[in-house]
């Protein structure tokens, strides 16, 4: 038997990226969990009707969703793959514009790019 660290586990709502595979870099959003494994989706590439099965040591978390979709899959409510899509899209919006923010100097955006 394995032993669970803290920061190994996954809860459910949990923005995660996954490390390793075929769809390694990309960012999905954890459905459901035990102690090894979380379900994730994205909506568009694994939707809802079947998500990956993937091992918590293979995904990197991100950040926690703080928005009605967060809870409404802690309080077990049905979601669509469309929310999904538009929740993993705004929050890489948010992403971005954060990262530019942060590194406009003088030279402006195009420093942020590289």
């Amino acid at each position: 038997m394995s032993t669970l660290n803290a920061k190994d586990s996954k809860n459910i709502a949990d923005i995660v990226i996954s490390k390793n595979g075929r769809d390694a870099g990309k960012r999905f959003i954890v459905i459901g969990t035990d102690n090894e494994y979380s379900l994730i989706a994205d909506g568009k590439g694994r939707r809802l009707e079947a998500p990956k099965r993937k091992k918590n040591k293979h995904l990197e978390f991100e950040d926690k969703a703080n928005s009605h979709i967060a809870e409404r899959l802690t309080e077990g409510e049905k979601i669509t793959n469309n929310e999904i899509r538009r929740f993993l899209a705004s929050y890489a919006t948010e992403c971005r514009n954060g990262y530019a923010a942060e590194h406009s100097s003088e030279g402006g955006i195009a420093d942020a790019k590289r």
